[in-house]
């Protein structure tokens, strides 16, 4: 299946180089370019999209604001945005990923790294290195908002390895490397993943990590969790 894809900023040299690069690799099409968040919202009910490369700053309404909408529209629970940004000075990237966005790339990404993060965004997976998602969150962590009585609730309905996966994704683990940790198969820990993020009410891994250092459960600088071994999921 070809990965539909959006591209949403407002400088048009920027939305020509990636659709370049995008369109000359088989599987990927750019299906629309908007040059604003508004546009950005309207294409993506419009346009089947699976991926939008947003932009932070745009006029009219920014990347922000347009994530927060496409994110919690039920129609586009399948479209997956990918934040494009600059890292050093973009103080709304957490902000982002906390309205929903799977995920970032600078705006300097190297074309192999830009298709494999369209890859991985399209696959319903997040785009979350360990040491980005720490300085990200460190940096910000005073913008999230507090935990909600919803959100102690749904956490409290965890089992312990649900949990155990939480604060495992949250210290930016893949999968396997979370298997090899627990000695369980990848697809397992698929599985457990999954029914956390339906029982917490996020799309992905990203929301994942921003709610565990939103409720307290992680703080900038912990450790991994020790090892718990084989045992019985429950």
């Amino acid at each position: 299946m070809t990965t539909r894809v959006l591209l949403a900023d407002d400088q048009a040299l920027i939305r020509a180089g990636f659709k370049l690069i995008i369109d000359s690799e088989p599987g990927m099409d750019v299906v629309a370019e908007a040059s604003d968040g508004r546009q950005a919202v309207d294409l993506a009910r419009t346009a089947l999209v699976d991926v939008i490369l947003m932009d932070i700053r745009m006029p009219v309404m920014d990347g922000l604001e347009a994530t927060r909408r496409i994110c919690a529209d039920d129609t586009l629970v399948g479209v997956r945005v990918l934040i494009v940004t600059t890292f050093e000075d973009d103080d709304n990237v957490v902000l982002a990923l906390q309205a929903g966005a799977s995920g970032f790339v600078g705006k300097n990404v190297a074309p192999t790294d830009l298709l494999h993060a369209i890859r991985i965004i399209a696959a319903g997976e997040s785009l979350l290195s360990p040491s980005a998602t720490r300085t990200l969150v460190t940096r910000f962590l005073d913008n999230l908002r507090p935990q909600t009585p919803q959100a102690s609730a749904a956490l409290k309905a965890l089992t312990d390895r649900e949990h155990e996966m939480l604060l495992l994704v949250a210290h930016g683990l893949s999968n396997d490397e979370i298997a090899a940790r627990v000695f369980l198969s990848p697809l397992t820990v698929k599985t457990h993943i999954n029914r956390a993020m339906a029982k917490l009410d996020v799309r992905d891994r990203a929301q994942l990590v921003v709610l565990a250092y939103q409720n307290g459960l992680v703080h900038p600088g912990d450790r991994l969790p020790p090892t718990t071994g084989p045992l019985l999921d429950r």
